[in-house]
Order: structure tokens, then sequence, then C-alpha cells
């Protein structure tokens, strides 16, 4: 599996599986001088784990983090940073009956032709969502650097559970309101709506998919580089690394194609002496490059696939059809869980970025 890695100057590598002793990640190429403090990360790491309320999976993992290498008297060094989190609460039983019955909407099937039955399958292995919290380890890094360095943030949050959508716009008043619920969402009165449709889904043994939104400020204009490592093409690379992501768009989006010129273009204004727009449907992008506006993104989750229904499957051994009911904890909707993730990754890319450009130096 040779892309377990991201990135060009700020590199993320990945490590581990869902039911293995323990899943890891490198940071390659974080400035020596940033001052680090493993509860930074294991912050990030506590937004997503599992088993923190009904909505999601009952897997009981702590998420510990281990900081291995790269840190010394509490500073990065300029060397590679290695975390390690331990595996602790697998349940490995709940997957022996999927060594040939391959689960609707998985990577079972693709999985065991491409790497002929030597993948490890329990939990999904390498294709867990689990490994989600290997991006976060790297993601919290660079969150704290962009955030010191250029004053950059990053916030992501849930604004879609199935076709129950926020009533506002999303607004820097509403930051705080993130984390104040178990689903995300800053809207509290949507976010009870959402969870109860989550709930139901639980009990019909069924799933839902929803949409995060990502809001990221002061960037400065120029990050990206044409054409085919452009900020828009980095970003999605990374946001789609996320399992159960099938769909992003920036700005305007899928939306934009439905308008004239003249109402999707962001129109030039002066701003307290800055060049600014006075809408701003690019989302913070034009030719693949930074313009200084915010970048916006919206993330489209599918449901889970994981789910307690029987549904029709084949035994790729005997080559029969079956019927297939998954055991096991799982989340009922993976959404609430993501805005962390996305963060993470959202940071990661553009970090990567500033380093390219210069922005950020070496050695701080």
């Amino acid at each position: 599996m040779s892309g377990s890695s991201i990135g060009q100057r700020l590199i993320l590598t990945s490590f581990g599986e869902s039911h293995g002793k323990a899943i890891g990640a490198v940071l390659d190429g974080c400035p020596a001088g940033l001052e680090i403090d493993k509860k930074e990360i294991q912050k990030m790491l506590d937004l997503r784990k599992p088993g923190q309320n009904i909505i999601s999976t009952q897997r009981k993992e702590g998420d510990v983090v281990e900081i291995v290498s790269g840190v010394f008297r509490g500073f990065t060094t300029g060397a590679p940073i290695t975390m390690l989190i331990w595996n602790s609460d697998q349940k490995s039983k709940d997957y022996e009956n999927l060594k040939t019955k391959l689960r609707p909407g998985h990577s079972d099937y693709p999985a065991m032709v491409k790497y002929n039955h030597f993948n490890d399958h329990r939990g999904g292995g390498r294709f867990s969502g689990r490994l989600t919290a290997t991006h976060v380890m790297g993601g919290a890094i660079a969150r704290k650097l962009l955030k010191v360095t250029l004053g950059i943030e990053t916030n992501s949050f849930t604004s879609q559970i199935g076709k129950i959508k926020m009533d506002k716009d999303f607004n820097e008043k509403m930051i705080s309101s993130i984390y104040k619920n178990e689903v995300r969402c800053p809207e509290n009165k949507t976010a009870k709506i959402m969870r109860e449709s989550i709930l139901n889904a639980r009990k019909k043994g069924d799933s839902l998919g929803g949409i995060i939104e990502s809001v990221t400020t002061n960037v400065p204009v120029g990050l990206g580089e044409p054409i085919f490592s452009s900020l828009e093409s980095d970003l999605s690379k990374a946001i789609f690394s996320i399992p159960s992501v099938k769909g992003i768009e920036f700005g305007s989006g899928f939306r934009g194609s439905e308008m004239h010129g003249s109402e999707n273009n962001d129109l030039y204004t002066m701003k307290r002496g800055k060049i600014v727009t006075k809408t701003n449907n690019s989302g913070g992008i034009l030719g693949g490059i930074s313009n200084g506006m915010p970048i916006t993104m919206r993330i489209a989750f599918k449901p889970a696939s994981s789910i307690a229904q029987k549904q029709s499957t084949v035994d790729i051994k005997t080559k029969k059809e079956g019927i297939l009911q998954v055991k096991g904890r799982h989340d009922p909707c993976v959404v609430p869980r993501a805005p962390p993730v996305v963060d993470s990754l959202v940071a990661l890319t553009i970090a990567d970025h500033a380093l390219l450009a210069g922005e950020i130096k070496p050695v701080l």
C-alpha cells in the first residue's frame, strides 16, 4: 500500500490497522521550534474518538497518544514526529463470518481481489475509519503551526444530517457552539432534530449520511501550485482520503453551475486597506491559488455501510448468493465524528503549501 503518505514539504505517513496492535502517524517536515504539548494533540483526538455518546459506535478506545520522536523539551526538533495509539477494545470475533462474505458498501471485495486475500479484513483493516485518528495526530500539529505562524484558523461543523439542514448560514459567532452538542452542529435546535433522526435510523438497523462544512480564515494570498498541485486539487485529495466521503465542493460549488456569471463572479472592493471581494462564491480559491478570502468547502458523507439489517451478498469462496447481517459496534452516522478529521486534513494541506511558498520557515 504505497499510498500511505500525503504532502510535499509537510509529509504525513499513516500506519496500522483497525484491529492491529496499534495505529500511528509520522509527520516529517514540521519546522523546528514549535511548542507542542501532548495535551493539544489529545484534545483533538478526544473530539474524534469512539464511544463518547449513544449516536456513535460503542467501541471504547481511549485513543491516548504517545509521542515517540521529534519533540524534545516541549518543542519540535525538526526531525520526524512519530506518534502512536495502542488499540485496546477490538472484537475481532465479530468479523469471523466476514472472511469470505462481502459486506455491501465496504471495500471488502476490491481489497480481497487486489491483495489476493492477504489484507487484514478485521474491522475493515487498513480501510477502516479508525485510521482517521492518524490524520488527527498530524493535523493537530499542523493546526497549531498555522495558528502561531500565520494566524490561520480552520473550523468544520455538521450542516446537514440526512435531509435535515441548518436554518442559517455559518458565521464566526457560531464557532464556540460547534462542540456544545453531540452532533457538532452550531444550531442547537437543529442539532436536536438531527440527533433524533440518527437515533431513529439506529432503531431501524439503518444509518444516515450528511454534510460537513469547513471554513478556513486568514489564509494569505498565493498558496497553491498550479496545475496539478493547486490548492483545490490537494485539498480534494486529502479530503477524499476520509472513508465515506463521496463529494466535495468549494464556494458556490454545484449551485454556482445554475447561476449566470454576473451572479457568480465575486466583485472586488477595498476594506480596511485590503483588496477583498464582496461575495465569496469562489470559496477563497481562484486559478487554484488562494485569494485571501476564507476557504469554504462542503463535504458529502455517505451513510455508514455497516448496518444491522439483513442484506443480500455473495460468498467470494463458494460464489453463491446468501444473506449477511453485519455484527459488531458501528456508527449509525459517521458525520458527528468527522469535523476534527476535516480540520486536520485541511490544516495539513494548507501548512504544506505555506511551507512550499516560504510563508513558514523551516526553523521558527
